[in-house]
């Protein structure tokens, strides 16, 4: 069944399971090249085909989603947007505008985080637009079920796994919180931490330039004062470890709420989808956060090695200075930097921490 400005997503009933793939694309070429080849019931057909485990429906709107110029996280953000809105369980954007990733055009963006794809037409060449694009759609619909064709690791497991994906998918998941929240991280474990990977979380240090920059002021204000290196060696493991762990939750907290990374479910139909980008949000920030933790502690420790002085810090300590009082010394230090690095978290541009957050698969082939 295929439907144009269809209302919100059709309620599943007992029975066989259905998935529910929004197709947005923008008024004129756009949304006619992918009328005739992604809103007829073969492609749908061909979905259920491919993609086994549930009956798949196809809703075509015809919506620019986004007002040139626009970059290409703006496109992913209002098609998910909107995908959430309608009670679809998948979306792509066929638009008219160029993708582009690293300043590179690019055919196409899969992001299996939002659930959300995007296909450039002009990307498609001048011949053979129609097939082109069929193919393309069909491989983006996978990978935002998670499968990867350049994982190794998913040889083998992956028709398995992706026909259980459909069906979970396609079912409208129980009413009981505990057994929901159980379901979502046991049954996707293993697409939720491909998520997180395919994130890159480590990125997220090299992308917040403000909190970069506000870590290492405070870091270095931090050892140049005796105060902290008395603070330092009286503090203790339990101390230090509960000092870290709050910084590293103060930032990851800022970036979070103040990007409003954080979803709510529009439906109970949408809460699994929700709920796994939610986690897979967390986990991509702590993790993120926590190499932004160890850069710093490594460039704490290299400071405290030139700017502190052995004679001046045995003065303030009272006893002589090993090893042990400055790896100390940087680790407190480090957990303040952070602290200062989670105000400067909260000065960043939404947009900014957005994409230093999500990571997208961009398709370079060409028609």
């Amino acid at each position: 069944m295929t439907t144009e400005e269809a209302p919100r997503g059709v309620e599943r009933e007992h029975g066989e399971p259905r998935v529910v793939l929004g197709v947005v694309a923008a008024p004129g070429p756009a949304f006619e090249l992918a009328r005739q080849h992604l809103g007829d019931e073969a492609f749908a057909a061909g979905l259920g085909a491919r993609l086994a485990g549930a009956e798949w429906e196809v809703e075509l709107v015809e919506d620019r989603l986004v007002t040139p110029p626009a970059g290409d996280g703006e496109i992913v953000a209002a098609a998910r947007e909107l995908m959430l809105a309608r009670g679809w369980d998948v979306v792509i954007g066929v638009t008219d505008l160029p993708l582009h990733e690293r300043r590179r055009p690019v055919l196409a963006h899969a992001s299996p985080l939002h659930g959300v794809a995007v296909v450039s037409i002009p990307a498609l060449g001048p011949r053979g637009r129609g097939r082109r694009l069929n193919e393309v759609a069909a491989e983006l619909v996978a990978r935002l079920l998670g499968h990867d064709p350049d994982d190794p690791d998913s040889a083998g497991s992956t028709d398995r796994e992706l026909i259980r994906r459909v069906r979970e998918l396609g079912t409208d998941t129980e009413p009981g919180a505990s057994a929901f929240t159980a379901r979502v991280l046991t049954g996707n474990l293993r697409l939720i931490t491909g998520m997180v990977r395919a994130n890159q979380p480590w990125r997220l240090t090299l992308r917040l330039s403000r909190a970069l920059a506000a870590a290492a002021a405070a870091g270095v204000f931090a050892l140049i004062t005796s105060d902290i290196w008395r603070m330092a060696d009286t503090f203790g493991a339990v101390r230090s470890t509960l000092a870290m762990v709050g910084s590293i939750v103060a930032i990851a907290a800022t970036l979070v709420i103040g990007a409003q990374l954080w979803e709510r479910a529009p439906g109970r139909r949408m809460r699994e989808q929700v709920a796994m980008f939610n986690i897979a949000t967390v986990a991509t920030v702590l993790i993120g956060v926590g190499a932004f933790y160890l850069a710093l502690f490594g460039l704490a420790v290299l400071a405290a090695a030139f700017l502190v002085v052995p004679a001046g810090f045995a003065e303030a300590l009272g006893h002589p200075v090993g090893i042990g009082d400055y790896l100390e010394l940087a680790w407190l230090t480090c957990s303040l930097a952070t602290v200062g690095g989670a105000l400067g978290a909260g000065l960043e541009d939404d947009d900014t921490v957005r994409e230093a957050a999500y990571a997208r698969h961009s398709d370079t082939g060409a028609a």
